[in-house]
């Protein structure tokens, strides 16, 4: 079996991309990452990027799209994208108690979900779902988040299963990616250390984080390979489950490095183990 080429969610190096958009895709090609999913385009045309990405040879497989901001244009908003030449649109986010199971908007988002997915259906892109941990919470004895891919379709919806909130939700992140194979075409390897708590939201978006007990580990995001995460056995998962490619992701940078430095640390790991 081929390897499997590496990704890196740009929201991971949000701050140089947007000090230096094209500089910052150079770079992260030099690392030795493969493609790119995008979290914004900050202020650059679709035609913009296209021809950058073909200039620097860098797949555009993927973009984090909120939904409010597809359904406000959803023609132009997938067309843009389609443009680009992305085959993945994933929805980052859903409110746990507006949109996920349980919730009064629950059928607006399955709605809404399908229409997303028909105008993606149009270009050949499929949409998918990234997850968080909120999304493990039981619901009638099941997590919501097996209840959304139960409420819906391969051809609508498809998994975008990110490891570390897996894992922070009570699951074997491998034996989750397994469980939707050949449903899961992209895998997020995120890595972390410590517990889950009340402050995890916080330090993503670079909050304080509450003093805690010293001999409790606070919650941090750490480059893949620098935390409790058992990679192999995600990668190997992901390769059987029928993935196409990994996408690294790091929310928020630790460890005293810079994003840019973060993501250099991740690659590198991934390279020495997955050869």
């Amino acid at each position: 079996m081929s390897k499997l080429p590496v990704g890196i969610q740009l929201y991971s190096v949000r701050d140089a991309m947007e000090a230096d958009f094209a500089g910052t895709l150079k770079e992260i090609k030099k690392m030795g990452y493969d493609a790119v999913e995008f979290a914004g385009l900050f202020d650059h045309s679709a035609d913009e990027v296209k021809a950058l990405c073909e200039e620097i040879g860098i797949i555009p497989i993927s973009a984090h799209v909120g939904r409010g901001v597809i359904m406000a244009d959803v023609e132009k908003v997938i067309g843009d994208y389609a443009k680009i030449g992305c085959k993945y649109i994933a929805i980052p986010w859903a409110s746990a108690d507006n949109d996920l199971v349980g919730s009064n908007g629950y059928d607006s988002f399955l709605a809404d979900l399908k229409v997303i997915a028909a105008e993606c259906a149009k270009y050949g892109m499929k949409l998918l779902y990234h997850n968080h941990d909120f999304e493990f919470v039981k619901y009638d004895g099941k997590n919501k988040l097996d209840i959304l891919y139960a409420d819906t379709t391969p051809d609508v919806l498809q998994t975008q299963i990110d490891t570390c909130w897996a894992k922070v939700g009570g699951e074997d992140p491998a034996k989750y990616v397994m469980k939707y194979a050949g449903r899961a075409p992209l895998v997020h390897l995120k890595d972390f250390v410590g517990a889950k708590s009340a402050n995890m939201y916080a330090l993503i978006d670079g909050g304080e984080v509450e003093e805690k007990d010293a001999e409790v580990v606070p919650f941090e995001l750490r480059p893949v390979g620098y935390g409790i995460q058992d990679v192999l056995s995600i990668i190997k998962a992901a390769e059987n489950a029928g993935a196409e490619m990994f996408i690294v992701e790091q929310d928020n940078w630790s460890l005293g490095k810079t994003s840019m430095e973060s993501a250099k640390l991740s690659i590198d790991y991934i390279k020495n183990i997955y050869n």
